[in-house]
């Protein structure tokens, strides 16, 4: 039986990756000096590694790192939380939109009482603020878990903030019903031993989700063509 509906945030809640977080990496990037720049090809190229930190490691390691960088890691962690206040900027001018269908389902959920959670690996003020700008504080406040960030050792496809977020809530994983957009957030959510649909984002129509339970390209506004409660309740 379901218990507890649980979203990932980037491109699930919100299509942030094309028009949001790589734009506010090369808005740090210019603010910076660097000669760097990620356009959308690239980006979808990096995209295949969870985590921003991560995707710069990988980007500057192969690439070279700027001249006179000796300390890596805090020159990561600056950019990062450059890049981190940059993309805040943006979702306050309301670019980014949530996507359709995702207030109604939460509306739904939360009329039915229904455990809610966030979980991703992406930066915990970000998602707080897509939480606070975008879903507002009333229906913010019905999330039992907002898992975010570094609260994991581990990223994505690992299943270690799936596995969390059952322990966090008090429940059995196949009692759980993940929402998704990439098959590094679908392989954790299976390797937690979840239920998960797909809702394919700007950047991940081409993947492999042959795992999932269910693929949408959108969650949908109407309720009699769209992914409603009662149907994924049938996963379960």
């Amino acid at each position: 039986m379901m218990k507890a509906l649980i979203f990932d945030c980037d491109g699930v809640l919100v299509d942030t990756e094309r028009d949001g977080h790589r734009e506010a990496f090369n808005r740090a990037f210019d603010a910076k000096g660097l000669d760097a720049h990620w356009d959308v090809e690239l980006y979808g190229e990096l995209l295949k590694i969870a985590g921003g930190k991560e995707r710069m490691r990988h980007y500057f390691e192969t690439g070279g790192y700027p001249d006179g960088v000796t300390d890596k890691d805090g020159f990561l962690a600056e950019m990062h939380k450059l890049k981190t206040g940059l993309f805040m900027d943006i979702i306050e001018t309301g670019r980014l939109p949530l996507r359709p269908g995702v207030a109604r389902l939460i509306d739904e959920a939360i009329a039915e009482s229904m455990t809610m959670a966030i979980c991703t690996t992406s930066n915990e003020r970000a998602v707080n603020m897509v939480a606070d700008a975008l879903l507002g504080p009333a229906r913010k406040v019905k999330f039992s878990e907002i898992l975010a960030g570094d609260v994991v050792s581990r990223k994505k496809p690992d299943p270690e903030i799936y596995t969390l977020a059952a322990e966090r809530l008090g429940l059995a994983p196949s009692e759980c019903v993940v929402i998704e957009d990439s098959r590094n957030g679908l392989l954790a959510a299976k390797a937690a031993g979840m239920h998960c649909v797909v809702t394919t984002s700007s950047y991940t129509a081409d993947e492999d989700f042959s795992e999932a339970d269910a693929i949408f390209a959108e969650l949908g506004e109407d309720p009699a063509s769209g992914v409603t409660l009662g149907f994924l309740r049938t996963l379960t």
